[in-house]
């Protein structure tokens, strides 16, 4: 879901409106197939719909791959290096892989408010706090859904602009006032992955894409996972790790 909207003006958290049951909070080791992550997502997001399966967060990582959100184009694939997946997500291409933490959000927004330019706001604020953290600023933009930093220390753009890397990739889809899909945060990914598609259709050469070891923040993926866990209570409720 790409959506250019002021953000900034929005309340930064997406808190149940009526008492319920703790987010159901999952995170799987080692390396998950993609399909077969969004089969289960799918059968999750189905079951929420007939009221027999809780929200849940779901932290993994992917084998290398490019994924095609619906506003995807082909020119965008520049090699397919790796395997391809169309998928019902907004937004454009994007690489997941190791080192990257994806988290697939399964929440209902009939609980919490039917708004989705406030769910992908309260995502961003989610990520930018997470990042805090670790002594990364994450800043959102009006024009470009995600979180991005910026990068005095590369060259600028042709009008002056400052250099700004991704750092957080955010691509959703809503069925039923269901959220799934979600977000993926770059903690140490192969950077030269990226450079098979165009991230997100970005071809600006002064915006790029960034990790927290790219920046120099050596942490491992279970301190982001705290990290996370925590900063999504703030903005989304409790949860329960199962």
């Amino acid at each position: 879901m790409t959506l250019a909207c002021s953000r900034d003006r929005l309340q930064p958290t997406l808190l149940p409106e009526a008492e319920g049951p703790p987010v159901d909070w999952r995170a799987s080791a080692g390396y998950v197939d993609y399909e077969t992550a969004v089969a289960e997502m799918e059968a999750h997001v189905a079951r929420m719909a007939t009221g027999d399966a809780p929200e849940r967060v779901w932290l993994l990582e992917h084998p290398p791959v490019y994924t095609a959100g619906t506003s995807a184009k082909e020119s965008d694939l520049l090699d397919a290096r790796f395997p391809v997946h169309r998928t019902g997500r907004g937004g454009q291409f994007t690489y997941h892989g190791p080192g990257q933490r994806v988290a697939y959000v399964m929440l209902d927004l009939t609980r919490r408010r039917r708004d989705a330019r406030a769910y992908v706001c309260a995502l961003e604020s989610w990520l930018i706090g997470s990042l805090a953290d670790f002594g990364v600023t994450g800043e959102r933009r009006e024009a470009r859904v995600g979180v991005w930093v910026k990068r005095p220390d590369k060259p600028c753009g042709p009008a002056g602009e400052i250099a700004e890397d991704k750092i957080a990739a955010i691509g959703v889809r809503l069925r039923q006032w269901i959220s799934f899909h979600g977000v993926a945060l770059n903690v140490a990914p192969d950077l030269s992955h990226f450079t098979g598609i165009t991230p997100c259709g970005v071809r600006d050469r002064h915006l790029g894409v960034t990790s927290l070891a790219d920046l120099g923040v050596a942490a491992d993926m279970a301190e982001v996972d705290a990290t996370l866990r925590r900063r999504f209570a703030e903005s989304f409720g409790p949860v329960a790790v199962s």
